[in-house]
């Protein structure tokens, strides 16, 4: 699933007429950049949520074809869930699955997805989070086996507590997961709600693990500055 339905306010000026997932990096959308980036790993079946200016990524995918993977529309466009609610939203597009992967669509990255699937399922856990040891205004916390023990807002000082544990090292999320389908036995929340707020209400009783993939590129195309930069290495 990419996640594709957010306003994109720091892509402003462009994001008033446009939804995020059409901004260009060297001619290409970030919506083909991704569906390209997950067919070299064999994924050809998406599903991509929409909601601000859904109907133009509904027509570049019927005008390209779905660039060659299956697309499935996730409709958000009554109301925006954010991550959560998103992946909720669209529970049933994965029935009969035993897990998936989820990405945000202004995420640009040199992840080996192959690896990180292999490690999710040689393991028990319910979800496997793509972090990295880079800065980050809030960043999850982990312990020494990278089980997901908690949130910080590095600003702020806020901190958000699911497993006690002596020593936690804080990691930035990078935007990638990939889920077990049982996620959605235990979720309690409704309507629209962060994805990390349920992880961290599963990491109080489940495993959820980290997958360190530092070294990796990986750039956060929200900004146009952002943009500029991945012009150079996409």
């Amino acid at each position: 699933m990419l996640f594709a339905a957010g306003l994109g306010t720091r892509l402003k000026p462009f994001t008033d007429y446009h939804p995020k997932a059409l901004a260009e990096v060297n001619g290409v959308t970030l919506l083909e950049h991704n569906l390209r980036y997950l067919q070299r790993f064999g994924i050809y079946d998406v599903v991509v949520n929409v909601h601000h200016f859904a109907e133009q990524i509904e027509l570049m995918l019927e005008e390209q074809a779905d660039f060659g993977s299956r697309v499935a529309i996730s409709d958000e466009r009554n109301m925006l869930l954010d991550t959560g609610g998103g992946l909720k939203n669209a529970a049933w597009f994965f029935e009969g699955e035993t897990h998936f992967l989820v990405m945000n669509v202004d995420i640009l990255t040199s992840l080996d997805l192959e690896r990180m699937l292999q490690a999710h399922e040689a393991g028990d856990s319910m979800a496997t989070l793509a972090v990295m040891k880079r800065q980050s205004s809030r960043q999850l916390l982990f312990d020494e086996h990278l089980n997901l023990c908690g949130w910080t807002n590095n600003g702020t000082g806020e901190q958000k507590i699911a497993r006690e544990t002596t020593w936690m090292q804080p990691l930035a999320f990078s935007g990638i997961q990939v889920l077990n389908t049982d996620v959605f036995k235990d979720c309690p929340f409704e309507g629209k709600f962060s994805l990390i707020d349920w992880y961290l209400h599963l990491a109080k009783t489940r495993i959820i693990k980290g997958f360190d993939h530092s070294g990796n590129v990986l750039i956060d195309v929200g900004k146009p500055e952002s943009l500029e930069k991945a012009g150079y290495l996409f």
